[in-house]
């Protein structure tokens, strides 16, 4: 288990070199400042030293020498600021693009994952990943750049001036030091797999939360509020377990480093003492390495302290290039055409499909739709309606068969024409942050505003929005929060109404809509689907009584097909479908 961690954090560093690589210019120079600041710092002690030395006793004290050291002092103190302000600007710079790099392009494959990825993911957990677990990742990253190159070089350099002053000192140094290595290699070891743990719980906190946030009727209406809080407990509880135990064992570090800190000023205390006492060291000297044992034992701190963020932004920054490195949907073919000029005609051959593989779903599904028809699709629950949806949109590949447009294979066109072939109205609507022109013109982002607005009058959602506070100009919260669903799904209608595509997908799309402006869409909708192929997805069979082509659909299969009149004649599953609705 530890030699699997050992290697995991081994990649996970190697990728976060990957994206310091452009910046590496800041951190040669970060590294360059870090040098003159701990020389800066070094060369302190040794002006003290001398000066220590100048004053011999009472009534002999050079105090030109002194005044001389004090302005060298002053001189060295400067530069040593001045080098370490912009050492941090330099690490801020280079934490800060390294974090926007890995959100963005987080972001961005995001964009690029297959649907599959998101709807067997929480997307709290999504959302903790590319928010959460990337500032805790720059927090442990700046930490690193700001104390960890400036510990090291501490170290060297003080050990250098120290052999520079007396090597045999030096010597009990460095006995010592492996100690503190050790004690601090032996708890990071243990540290890492507490913070994973305490990443992945905290993701799934934020996954809980925000689907109680967004259901919150839901649970109150259901009673599930004690249920709720017991689930959000139990994660509670886990995450205060695996916190608990991640800060009990960084915790120790600073103590133990410490103590051995201390073992080392021991020693030089001693050493340097008896060598003063024999003459082989002055006072000044001594006094100067006593300041160097501080000055070298100080970082071993600083370095523990990093060592345990570090093992935490590793457990994040590992988390983030997980979702990163997520296999992608299948790209476009190099040689893939654009689909233009569509008119509309569909057949899918021998089709195979199934969500998981050892649950069927669609098999050997065929279909024949000619331009400008509108095929309705009927069936009950979980028969594969949305899943036919799907694999037309390519959300979803097949497992096997052939789907063509225009006698083109989807798989040999690009996604992106594809899907702008189709306008697609759902049951589930959705509205983004900004005002109801935006909203609508996503459908067409070059649409005038007189454009907007005929469409709106088309699918009679223009009375409504004159009826807001600032009409078209009026800002929506996320998800439309001020809407009622209906005038949410009219917004989704009117939407699609704009940019006229040349086929169009209804699921179920006025499901949450009053009979009476219902009839009103349906005539809109009846305008909008002249001359173009539509696919109605339908639960209420009363809306679908004027397409062409009606296919119901059971465990995977069409099983009938025809329009209204000559299903009724069959009196099959159809039937029974459309009676059990309209039975008194």
């Amino acid at each position: 288990m530890a030699k699997r961690m050992d290697s995991r954090q081994k990649e996970t560093l190697k990728k976060v070199l990957r994206y310091l690589k452009p910046y590496r210019l800041f951190l040669v120079l970060s590294l360059v400042l870090a040098a003159v600041t701990v020389a800066g710092t070094l060369t302190v002690p040794l002006l003290t030293g001398q000066a220590v030395d100048l004053i011999v006793e009472k009534g002999k004290v050079d105090f030109a020498g002194i005044f001389r050291i004090l302005v060298q002092m002053g001189i060295v103190i400067g530069i040593t600021a001045a080098a370490q302000w912009i050492m941090n600007l330099c690490n801020n710079k280079m934490t800060y693009h390294i974090v926007r790099d890995i959100r963005n392009e987080a972001f961005s494959k995001m964009q690029i994952l297959p649907l599959k990825y998101m709807d067997g993911h929480a997307h709290g957990d999504i959302v903790s990943r590319i928010i959460a677990d990337v500032d805790q990742f720059a927090d442990g990253l700046l930490m690193g750049f700001t104390q960890l190159f400036t510990g090291v070089i501490t170290i060297l350099g003080t050990l250098l001036f120290m052999l520079s002053v007396n090597a045999g000192i030096t010597c009990v140094v460095v006995l010592i030091t492996p100690i503190s290595f050790f004690v601090a290699g032996f708890i990071a070891r243990r540290t890492y797999k507490m913070f994973r743990l305490q990443s992945q719980t905290r993701g799934e906190q934020t996954a809980l939360v925000e689907e109680m946030i967004g259901n919150q009727k839901v649970v109150q209406a259901f009673s599930q509020e004690e249920e709720a809080m017991k689930k959000f407990d139990d994660i509670n509880e886990r995450l205060q377990k695996y916190s608990i135990q991640a800060i009990f064992f960084s915790s120790i570090t600073n103590p133990a480093t410490r103590f051995v800190n201390s073992l080392v000023y021991a020693g030089v205390g001693i050493t340097g003492a008896f060598a003063a006492i024999y003459g082989l060291l002055s006072v000044g000297q001594l006094s100067c390495f006593l300041s160097y044992a501080n000055q070298y034992t100080k970082p071993f701190n600083e370095i523990s302290g990093v060592i345990t963020e570090l093992q935490n932004a590793i457990a994040c920054a590992g988390r983030v290039f997980d979702l990163i490195e997520e296999k992608a949907q299948i790209p476009d073919d190099g040689d893939a055409e654009e689909l233009t000029d569509v008119k509309g005609k569909v057949s899918m051959e021998h089709v195979y499909f199934s969500y998981e593989p050892d649950k069927k779903l669609i098999e050997d599904f065929n279909l024949e739709v000619k331009p400008g028809q509108r095929i309705a699709i009927v069936g009950p629950t979980g028969c594969g309606k949305t899943t036919m949806i799907n694999l037309l949109m390519r959300f979803y590949d097949a497992d096997s068969g052939k789907i063509r447009i225009d006698d083109k294979d989807i798989y040999k066109v690009t996604r992106k024409s594809l899907r702008s072939s189709f306008g697609m109205v759902l049951q589930e609507t959705w509205i983004k942050s900004g005002t109801v022109l935006e909203n609508i013109s996503m459908g067409k982002p070059d649409a005038s505003r007189e454009e907007v607005i005929e469409a709106a009058k088309a699918t009679h959602a223009h009375s409504f929005i004159k009826r807001l506070p600032q009409g078209y100009d009026t800002v929506l919260s996320e998800d439309g929060e001020s809407l009622s669903q209906g005038q949410k799904q009219l917004l989704c209608i009117t939407r699609v109404m704009l940019s006229r595509p040349s086929m169009l997908i209804l699921d179920e799309a006025t499901s949450s809509i009053d009979t009476r402006t219902e009839l009103k869409i349906q005539r809109a909708f009846d305008r909008l689907m002249e001359g173009r192929t539509s696919f109605i997805v339908a639960h209420r069979l009363s809306t679908i009584r004027e397409a062409d082509v009606i296919l119901v659909m059971k465990d995977g299969k069409v099983i009938e097909q025809g329009n209204h009149e000559t299903l009724m004649r069959q009196n099959g599953f159809y039937t029974r479908l459309y009676n059990s609705q309209f039975a008194e």
